[in-house]
């Protein structure tokens, strides 16, 4: 027997309100799962480091920069993955850092890394804020870069290079090397704010040296310098090294060769490009642990709280066949302290 018309539409009603129910189910169901893989998408991002570099040169220039990029690898920052380098940069012109120093602080990185100590100062001047790691080769304290190496405090800490007790170790190396020698003299920047003219000077009365100052604050001065150590009779010349002596080391090593008398010098690769020697850190050492520096401050330390560290190794590169074109023979005991031998 049928049911009546009423009771079968009711049915049809229940029949379609259960699939409707059923629907609904199905789709409330399936929107949790997909929200649920969506926020476990987005946990699972990595975060983005934002990381703002600033330079004298370029990127594709500077000397130093692939090992503070290296540095970062190994801490396992990869650009383009987890994190985005923010570069500006001078293109070797001192007039335009100002103007990149501001454009980098706009753009707000979680941290920025200043390569050297012309750089840095232009840095601090523009944010107090962002934290900021330096590398440089300058007294950071007699800078004003920071009031304390243990405790910088501010917006600022890194790693400096310079240390007051090399310098007068690269002059009794000298005299080790060539005993008889009795005048040097030392090509400074006096705008390079380091010890270690003062520290050679100071050494050289306890060696039997005579110390000539030859300052040099711009690529125009080289050559009234290069006079002075000719009328002086300077029998050796130590270079302080510094950006702009850097830069000038092919005019101050033809000096040197057409004079004959050897070259010493301290960080960069000066005993490479034919000095006799050079004494100092390594700089891409130093540079690279600078991104130690910012993997802490990425991981929540304060900029101030961080100690700036000193280089705490220094390698001795001697280049033979600089000694030989000069006609010195290199005592076995500066052979075994070197680092390198170029032979």
């Amino acid at each position: 027997m049928r049911p009546p018309i009423d009771e079968a539409r009711s049915h049809g009603r229940r029949d379609r309100g259960s699939w409707l129910a059923g629907c609904v189910s199905v789709v409330l169901v399936a929107a949790t799962v997909l929200g649920a893989v969506g926020t476990t998408a987005r946990a699972q991002s990595p975060k983005i480091s934002r990381i703002g570099v600033l330079l004298f040169s370029t990127p594709d220039g500077d000397p130093n920069l692939p090992a503070f990029r290296e540095g970062l690898r190994g801490l396992g920052y990869v650009e383009g993955k987890n994190a985005t380098m923010l570069y500006r940069y001078a293109e070797g012109k001192p007039e335009r850092l100002p103007e990149a120093a501001r454009e980098l602080a706009a753009l707000k990185p979680d941290v920025i890394f200043a390569l050297g100590g012309d750089v840095a100062p232009f840095m601090i001047a523009v944010t107090r804020t962002v934290p900021i790691v330096m590398a440089v080769s300058v007294d950071p304290v007699e800078a004003g870069l920071v009031p304390n190496l243990a405790k910088p405090g501010g917006n600022l800490t890194g790693v400096t290079w310079i240390s007051s007790d090399v310098a007068a170790k690269r002059l009794q190396l000298l005299k080790e090397a060539v005993p008889g020698l009795s005048r040097v003299a030392v090509l400074w920047n006096p705008k390079h704010v380091d010890p270690e003219y003062a520290a050679t000077q100071a050494a050289g009365p306890t060696l039997g040296i005579q110390v000539q100052s030859l300052e040099v604050r711009s690529p125009s001065d080289f050559d009234a310098a290069f006079q002075a150590a000719h009328t002086g009779r300077a029998e050796a010349l130590v270079v302080v090294s510094s950006r702009l002596m850097f830069f000038a080391r092919d005019r101050i090593l033809d000096f040197a060769a057409r004079r004959r008398i050897p070259v010493v010098g301290g960080w960069g690769p000066w005993a490479q490009l034919g000095a006799l020697f050079s004494y100092g850190p390594d700089v891409n050492a130093s540079v690279g642990h600078a991104a130690l520096y910012v993997d802490r401050i990425l991981k929540g330390a304060r900029a101030g709280d961080l100690p700036v560290e000193q280089s705490s190794q220094f390698d001795l590169v001697l280049n033979l066949k600089t000694a030989s074109a000069l006609g010195l023979t290199i005592p076995s005991s500066i052979r075994a302290r070197a680092a390198q031998v170029i032979e």
